[in-house]
């Protein structure tokens, strides 16, 4: 258990460090500075930095998974799940360097492995589910393709980070992301589903309503 416990902390302070600093700007003796142990305790529980980055990217991928069940679990319908998903991902990408993604893509090809397959596999499926469900709520209208529109959702969720087309002194992040969601839920809504996306909305600029950001 204590050998457990020790291994898990190490892996939750890697995880934070990455994600605030970067990858390559974070090194194995960083990473014992910080939780105030020997480097010679960290490679008793793993190999490498490698082998760290790999680890705590799968136990992120973890707690995203169980927090969209959790989103799918509360949400009333599927415009809200896709309100919701919005705001935590948003989130998660707030708290997140720009470099990560690059960086695991250059040095990490296992735990951009994983990454790939989250969002390609896991995240495609949780939206096509989503679309499906919102069609059989009467939220979206019957005549779009799901696969298409799935992959144009997912493509959407890193376009507000694309400085060539977004300029981060020119454009805020929050209002280009909130701007692409709008414009995805009103293309493919029903009447009923744009009145109940207005609605949300509308709770949302008066602070009745909590996407419940994490």
């Amino acid at each position: 258990m204590e050998d457990n416990t020790a291994r898990q902390k190490i892996l939750n302070a890697a995880r934070d460090l990455f994600l605030k600093y970067g990858i390559r700007s974070i090194s194995m003796d960083d990473i014992a500075h910080h939780l105030g142990i020997s480097k010679k305790t960290i490679y008793q529980h793993f190999a490498d930095k490698d082998d760290i980055v790999t680890t705590s990217m799968a136990n992120f991928i973890g707690m995203r998974k169980e927090r969209f069940k959790t989103i799918r679990g509360e949400a009333k319908d599927a415009v809200e799940i896709l309100l919701r998903l919005h705001y935590d991902i948003r989130s998660m990408i707030g708290q997140t360097t720009p470099s990560l993604l690059f960086e695991l893509r250059k040095y990490h090809g296992r735990a951009a492995a994983l990454m790939q397959e989250f969002k390609y596999t896991y995240l495609g499926a949780f939206i096509r589910e989503n679309l499906k469900a919102g069609i059989e709520q009467g939220l979206f209208r019957d005549d779009i393709d799901v696969d298409i529109t799935t992959a144009i959702r997912l493509e959407e969720l890193s376009m507000p980070h694309n400085e060539q087309i977004f300029p981060p002194e020119q454009y805020n992040l929050a209002d280009v992301s909130a701007a692409i969601l709008e414009h995805f839920i009103l293309a493919i809504a029903t009447p009923r589903g744009r009145t109940l996306f207005k609605k949300y909305q509308n709770a949302l600029s008066k602070g009745k309503y909590q996407p419940h950001e994490v």
